[in-house]
């Protein structure tokens, strides 16, 4: 039950490289003031000036200085002087025959991540990474055979939403009506990587995206995913607020420690645990446990009800997820008679039970395909097979 781990051939520098100018982009309020005062902003005006830069770079998406022109000319030339507005870059643009978009994106130091916009008829939602790579190697994922290279910066991460505002032409535009329209209705952090592993960048990038003066996203917008980091999940309830989602996949610890192997530090009664404070702390109505559909492992009727067993006493809804197959992999998807079957035992003992309807499977852009282009060290299916007898 273990798929063959492909690591990442290219050497590419681990640390960050020194930047000249300062990016603005995912300083918090706080930050960006003591930034703006360490280069010589008057202490008094300094508040001032953080909401105005707030409301250009968040609000209207303006990326030069020069356009701010509610600032003086001598204060916009010595804004630019010190600081820069940067995104990361595309660097390349797949549309799905579902709509679906998949941005590949070139962060500092040369490193790619992926970013995924799935429209739908009420609200759009943009699946956000949250480092490059992921530690966790959870056995049925595609990031997951990709080693960590390092965490996002609370930039690199804000800077995935404001691409694909950039790229969907989102931005409000000066003297036109307002358009109560959100493209980007949406966040859920569960691109490449795992968020709390990456806390501090995290929390400090939401905060940015919930400021009601700029993105302005709600915290009830806004879900984190991760697969059971338990000293973490206070925090998360505390410092950021947002819904949070659970990759349980699994309801005995035999296959979960194989299907997330993290569950060999915190394991499912820890977590259970941990879960049943996080509506209280948060104020979330209910937490949404993530459940990969996988063919003779994890999707008997008896699995179903230990579920349901699990969970008792938790809000929640259970997302049954139909497996995205990628290269190599050693699972199957479940068949949809036996989703639906699962899924009925779920709704029956009162819990919501969506099958979520797999998105953008023809770029490779679905729930768990997610791998940086970075690595160069990728092998084929026939070679993958050949290696393991598949």
């Amino acid at each position: 039950m273990t798929a063959p781990i492909t690591q990442d051939l290219l050497t590419i520098p681990r640390k960050l490289p020194e930047a000249a100018l300062k990016n603005i982009v995912g300083l918090t309020r706080d930050e960006l003031r003591d930034a703006l005062i360490e280069a010589g902003t008057p202490e008094k005006q300094a508040k001032m000036r953080v909401g105005q830069i707030w409301q250009w770079v968040y609000h209207w998406g303006v990326r030069d200085f020069a356009q701010m022109t509610n600032l003086a000319k001598d204060y916009r030339a010595f804004l630019a002087e010190r600081f820069e507005i940067s995104l990361p870059e595309i660097v390349t643009r797949q549309v799905s025959a579902d709509g679906t978009r998949k941005y590949l994106l070139r962060i500092a130091g040369g490193h790619e991540v992926e970013t995924v916009y799935i429209p739908e008829e009420s609200r759009g939602t943009l699946c956000i990474s949250s480092q490059v790579g992921c530690t966790l190697t959870c056995s049925f994922c595609h990031t997951g055979t990709q080693k960590l290279v390092r965490n996002l910066t609370a930039g690199e991460i804000v800077g995935q939403v404001m691409v694909a505002r950039d790229d969907l032409g989102e931005w409000p535009k000066q003297g036109e009506p307002k358009d109560e329209t959100r493209l980007v209705s949406n966040v859920v952090l569960m691109g490449m990587g795992e968020p709390l592993y990456n806390f501090e960048n995290v929390r400090n990038a939401m905060k940015v995206v919930m400021d009601g003066e700029g993105i302005s996203l709600s915290r009830r917008r806004i879900t984190l995913s991760t697969s059971g980091i338990v000293p973490e999940i206070a925090k998360t309830a505390e410092e950021i607020g947002c819904l949070l989602a659970v990759s349980f996949h699994a309801t005995t610890d035999e296959v979960r420690d194989k299907l997330v192997p993290v569950n060999k530090k915190w394991n499912i009664e820890t977590l259970l645990n941990a879960l049943r404070e996080y509506p209280r702390l948060s104020n979330s109505e209910r937490i949404t446990f993530e459940y990969v559909m996988l063919d003779g492992v994890n999707d008997s009727d008896a699995d179903a009800r230990r579920l349901v067993k699990l969970i008792r006493g938790i809000p929640a809804k259970i997302n049954l997820i139909p497996f995205n197959e990628w290269p190599g992999v050693a699972y199957k998807r479940s068949s949809w008679e036996r989703i639906e079957a699962f899924a009925d035992i779920v709704h029956k003992a009162g819990y919501a039970s969506p099958i979520r309807t797999p998105r953008g499977e023809d770029i490779m852009a679905a729930c768990g395909q997610l791998k940086s282009a970075t690595e160069r060290g990728r092998k084929s299916r026939a070679e993958i097979a050949a290696e393991t007898g598949a």
